[in-house]
């Protein structure tokens, strides 16, 4: 190849690597520059987006479609009883809130137990303190109720009146972090009472043969023991299940498992259902609906502490 060839062929690719360096040093430039102007906006997104994730808005949970108030129901129809509607345990819309002085859920007397089984199952989000106990009532019936759980005291409390001089009760081990939704469970099956968070039993067996004790001077209430303003529940409720029979550990770790939205099972012998979804409608097809008293609200954003089974 002639030598002028060759030369022409070297400096055109040298003139080549030249404007490829010239681009790519342009292209840095630019780069770096995009940096320094929209560096701080980047660094800002990046932030609040890990705040978002710690709070849980991205969590499954919270981008779970929300039931809406009344969207699964028991119907009691010529003898038949059937679930109907949303039951595949969507997340719900609002659970109640209860300010732990004197908001609480009036139910009728209708809705009582008085035979010698019951259960009863419900979900809290125990948030502090009440008025004056360091605990709340979470259900009661009579002197049949279940306490709530926080740190600054025992574990919560499961106790029955029965028609024996005593009365059986169970507490729980410590408790969880205020702030976290666990599920409650209490059982009586005419000998012996039985306590459940989060479907595992807590505490012994307690026993005691005997009918529940009922009457028409002590109505049953959600958040509260018999409206008294000492023992409101500082906390959020939901999905509040109650039973005229005695569940077993296999029936409750299965509703535990459906989680927050779960529906009940064991439709027959549903006494009173109230999820608390928006109002304190009673869906267990035995218009048990209770009252709102002393100011309950429902909560649409209560979702952030709660961790699905």
């Amino acid at each position: 190849m002639p030598l002028a060839h060759t030369h022409r062929i070297l400096t055109g690719k040298s003139q080549s690597v030249k404007l490829f360096g010239k681009k790519f040093n342009q292209k840095s430039q630019s780069a770096m520059e995009y940096l320094m102007t929209y560096g701080w906006a980047i660094l800002i997104i990046a932030v609040v987006l890990g705040v978002l994730f710690q709070l849980g808005v991205f969590s499954g949970s919270a981008l779970t479609p929300k039931a809406q108030p009344g969207s699964c129901l028991v119907l009691r129809i010529a003898g038949q009883v059937s679930l109907e509607g949303e039951c595949q345990g969507q997340l719900p819309q609002y659970v109640a809130y209860f300010n732990g002085q004197t908001s609480y859920i009036g139910l009728p007397v209708a809705a009582q137990i008085t035979g010698n089984q019951f259960t009863v199952v419900l979900w809290a989000d125990v948030l502090g303190n009440g008025a004056n106990p360091p605990r709340g009532i979470m259900f009661s019936q009579r002197d049949t109720y279940i306490d709530a759980c926080v740190n600054t005291g025992s574990g919560a409390y499961f106790q029955i009146a029965n028609t024996l001089p005593s009365y059986p009760s169970i507490a729980s081990p410590p408790c969880a972090p205020v702030g976290t939704w666990e599920q409650y469970a209490g059982t009586y099956n005419g000998v012996a009472i039985t306590f459940y968070i989060n479907g595992v039993q807590r505490g012994p067996t307690a026993y005691a043969a005997g009918n529940l004790e009922s009457g028409s001077g002590y109505p049953l209430d959600i958040g509260s023991y018999f409206g008294e303003s000492c023992c409101s529940i500082n906390g959020e409720v939901a999905d509040v299940q109650l039973y005229n029979t005695s569940l077993s550990a296999n029936e409750v770790k299965a509703l535990y498992l459906e989680g927050i939205g779960g529906a009940p099972i064991k439709i027959q012998n549903l006494a009173g259902w109230w999820p608390l979804n928006g109002n304190a409608q009673d869906y267990s097809g035995n218009n048990n609906n209770g009252q709102i008293i002393g100011g309950v609200s429902f909560n649409g954003s209560w979702q952030s502490s709660y961790t699905a089974p």
